[in-house]
């Protein structure tokens, strides 16, 4: 009993550490201490006291992950959620981060993208240079009908 507390101590003060250096989710945590070979049920008592004491908050966590990706890399609604949903986050949890991503930044994220993209596209054949600035908003993660609808504002 003894041997199970200090285990409990050590794997919480640690994953307390990581959790107050930079945001995680409660799958990332789960796995380092699986990693740690920590037992699956002293796992669960410490990922619930780490969300009882406000260390771990995957609403926070998917917030704070689609404000960086969104403001920094420019990544649109579908490649966030494809990201978020990897690393096994509950889709209530997703959704609900992402319809807070205002309407009129988003749209000014594509257009900034759209045009850069455009400015780069060394095709004087209108058809290809949509076709390749079409596929890029797409890599970025943009839905195909909001691409096609500030499409025309970028193409000249």
């Amino acid at each position: 009993m003894e041997n199970r507390e200090i285990i409990v101590k050590e794997a919480y003060s640690k994953m307390a550490q990581l959790c107050s250096r930079s945001e995680q989710c409660s799958v990332d945590i789960r796995k380092k201490m699986v990693a740690y070979e920590i037992m699956d049920e002293l796992v669960e008592e410490i990922i619930s006291k780490l969300k009882e004491e406000k260390f771990l908050d995957d609403e926070r966590y998917v917030k704070a992950y689609i404000s960086d990706k969104f403001r920094l890399n420019k990544w649109g609604r579908i490649k966030l959620r494809y990201y978020l949903k990897a690393k096994g986050l509950h889709d209530s949890v997703i959704e609900k981060g992402l319809h807070e991503i205002d309407e009129d930044e988003y749209k000014k994220a594509l257009i900034a993208t759209l045009k850069e993209k455009a400015k780069k596209v060394k095709s004087d054949n209108k058809y290809d240079k949509t076709g390749q600035i079409i596929r890029f908003a797409q890599s970025r993660g943009y839905e195909p009908e909001i691409i096609h609808r500030y499409l025309n504002e970028v193409i000249k």
